[in-house]
């Protein structure tokens, strides 16, 4: 493996050195401790200055005149996490504008592709339903052609960025009679349409998400994406970049796992917790001089460079796990100070790792559970063959 450093060309110095003033400009503390406030990970401000600025089009437009490269994308990425942007809805919007540019008609990408650029159009993911689980295909969400039109009906769980976004990715089925993967039709729905109604809920970590309830939701044919019933071809592509299923990149410019922008946050909890530990109290005592804190502080630095260094789905497990695994110690090590959170004084960290901590449980569900990525590790990676869920009578029985 090769850890050297990409050399800059000049032009690329410049570029990193106006992004981080930039971004160093823009998301102020009043900023991350607002976003830690609401639980959003979104800042609407924040999110149209990127589209004023241009950022959104260079960094999502291939064909944009002054798209970055990939030297530039790469400390684009690495500068975001640095200064703690909110994410979560630029990634999502992101992940779908490519499948709207890919499979969405002229007219729809003229309609939705200009907003996304310019910041003032986000979009918003509609998978998981009340009792189905990991497995989107599993889709009760109806939808009835009448004409030019479909009747959409059903509800959809954790269409997170829902009350900030103006259409969500849904996934429907259009018929129920075909096998699972043959029956699903993809839209992209205006928010705003009458029948829909966002009702939000609250994560264990304090995050805002929401329920999406469709009543004979009215969509235009043309915001159908792809072919009827052919929406898993559709959908695949952002279900797997968000699994972290992804080929590596030949330049190493890429991040080796999804899961990296919540890495950082972990990586600058850890940080701040070697920090804090070197600082010597009224009696000139330093926590690092107590050879358990040398311990624990050690092999969680460690435990966090190996996560960075998995790659793919195994990555997606490995930053998954790790969070919750050294979260605990890090307060632990800091005392009952790391329990106060960001902007609050008398803070250890500042609520580095207080956040870690509430955010890792959502970390591992993202996207699918860790249960579910180490049974898909087992089974196509390890083949150990698929899980047996029966109850125990049953397999011995068999």
């Amino acid at each position: 493996m090769d850890f050297s450093r990409v050399p800059l060309s000049d032009e690329d110095q410049k570029f990193q050195d106006e992004a981080r003033t930039f971004l160093g400009e823009l998301v102020t503390e009043d900023v991350i401790r607002r976003d830690r406030e609401t639980g959003d990970n979104f800042d609407q401000g924040v999110h149209l200055a990127l589209g004023a600025a241009g950022y959104l089009e260079r960094e999502w437009k291939a064909d944009s005149a002054r798209a970055f490269t990939r030297v530039q994308r790469r400390i684009w990425e690495l500068e975001k996490r640095r200064a703690h942007v909110p994410w979560v809805t630029s990634g999502t919007t992101a992940m779908i504008a490519k499948s709207v540019q890919k499979f969405g008609s002229p007219e729809l990408k003229d309609e939705v592709l200009p907003g996304v650029y310019s910041g003032h159009v986000r979009l918003c993911l509609g998978y998981t339903e009340p009792e189905g689980g990991s497995d989107v295909a599993t889709c009760k969400t109806r939808a009835v052609r009448d004409g030019d039109e479909w009747v959409v009906n059903g509800a959809k769980m954790f269409t997170t960025g829902a009350h900030n976004c103006q259409y969500v990715f849904l996934i429907t089925n259009t018929d129920p009679a075909a096998p699972k993967h043959k029956s699903l039709t993809m839209f992209l729905v205006p928010l705003d349409s009458p029948g829909v109604a966002i009702q939000g809920i609250r994560t264990v970590d304090g995050d805002r998400t929401n329920i999406v309830y469709y009543s004979d939701v009215r969509v235009s044919d043309r915001y159908r994406l792809g072919e009827v019933n052919g929406g898993w071809t559709v959908v695949r592509e952002p279900l797997n970049a968000e699994h972290g299923d992804v080929a590596a990149a030949d330049d190493g410019l890429a991040d080796v796992s999804i899961m990296m922008h919540q890495a950082m946050f972990m990586a600058s909890a850890v940080d701040k917790a070697a920090q804090r530990s070197t600082v010597p109290d009224p009696n000139g005592r330093m926590l690092i001089d107590d050879a358990a804190v040398t311990y624990r502080l050690g092999r969680s630095v460690a435990r966090l460079e190996a996560s960075l260094s998995a790659p793919s789905i195994f990555g997606r497990v490995a930053l998954a796990q790790t969070m919750r695994d050294i979260s605990p110690d890090l307060m632990d090590i800091l005392g009952s100070a790391s329990a106060l959170p960001v902007g609050t004084d008398g803070s250890a960290d500042d609520g580095a790792a207080e956040y870690v901590y509430r955010f890792a449980p959502l970390v591992g569900i993202y996207g699918g559970t860790l249960e579910v990525f180490r049974n898909m590790i087992a089974q196509y990676v390890l083949g150990l063959g698929r899980p047996n869920y029966s109850p125990v009578g049953a397999r011995r029985a068999s």
